[in-house]
């Protein structure tokens, strides 16, 4: 197998790391458990299929599932892991026709998810002008990661994948601290703050560090994110509307999706803008 971190270009590992429903076997309708909450209708078990999913494996209200209170399903993301589960690690077999493959298939691909997050890091990292003297670094880490999610199921499913990310995360520190230096040291410090509800329209936010924080609810309409840091930024229900995201790092489309935004907001070119946002 080839994992996307050894394709080359950033764009090629982009491109793998972006979820192909039609290449998955449903993966996260049915390996994930959910609870009837406003994100979700019913509650779901690990292993249970979702009520909606088809035969085929396609959702059978896919155009409606915000207006049937499975909004939660638009927000998720497995960057791209359906597919590379079902297509790589498991050479196109499906989990319906066989039990213990089914359970293994369903502790595999939440790991795999995991990994191609790390890639997804990784690969915007390596790219970034500012960490031009971590280039090397970077490379050596991300075609780390894309072996250890080309591994065998056996592999994958007894992976400390904790012990990976805190191994990464170490290198994303020092990337941000990079992009966020010109900026100026240690200004607009917002790491792992609470600002649930916080009112922050039309802020100066350039180069904040915001990794970790709280941001549900919160206003940030014409805010300005240029070169802020938003690793895993809490940004469920943020009012991002005429924001400008040009230029922050480590955004993924799973916080995006969870935001509320228009047409005036600004984001990074990796980022595709949600259809619930029209």
């Amino acid at each position: 197998m080839n994992g996307p971190a050894v394709r080359g270009a950033e764009g090629d590992v982009t491109a793998e790391l972006r979820a192909d429903c039609g290449s998955c076997a449903g993966l996260c309708c049915v390996a994930l458990a959910f609870t009837a909450s406003s994100d979700f209708a019913v509650d779901k078990r690990v292993g249970e299929p979702c009520g909606n999913l088809k035969q085929d494996h396609r959702c059978g209200i896919h155009r409606d599932l915000r207006q049937r209170g499975y909004s939660g399903c638009t927000v998720y993301d497995c960057f791209g892991a359906g597919q590379k589960v079902t297509q790589e690690t498991y050479d196109g077999q499906g989990w319906r026709d066989d039990p213990d493959r089914a359970r293994e298939m369903f502790a595999v691909f939440p790991v795999v998810r995991q990994l191609h997050e790390l890639l997804w890091y990784l690969s915007e990292a390596v790219e970034l002008p500012a960490a031009k003297g971590m280039r090397g670094e970077l490379r050596r880490a991300l075609e780390n990661v894309a072996r250890l999610a080309d591994g065998t199921p056996q592999d994958i499913a007894a992976l400390d994948v904790a012990a990976r990310r805190q191994e990464v995360n170490v290198l994303l520190l020092r990337v941000g601290e990079l992009v966020r230096a010109p900026h100026g040291k240690g200004k607009r410090d917002r790491r792992g703050a609470d600002l649930i509800g916080a009112r922050l329209k039309g802020a100066d936010l350039r180069g904040a560090n915001l990794r970790g924080s709280y941001l549900i609810g919160a206003d940030l309409r014409g805010a300005d994110l240029r070169g802020a840091e938003l690793i895993g930024a809490d940004l469920r229900d943020t009012d991002l509307r005429g924001a400008d995201l040009t230029g922050a790092v480590f955004v993924t489309q799973t916080q995006v999706n969870a935001a509320r935004g228009d047409d005036a907001t600004r984001l990074p070119p990796r980022l595709a803008r949600p259809a619930h946002w029209s």
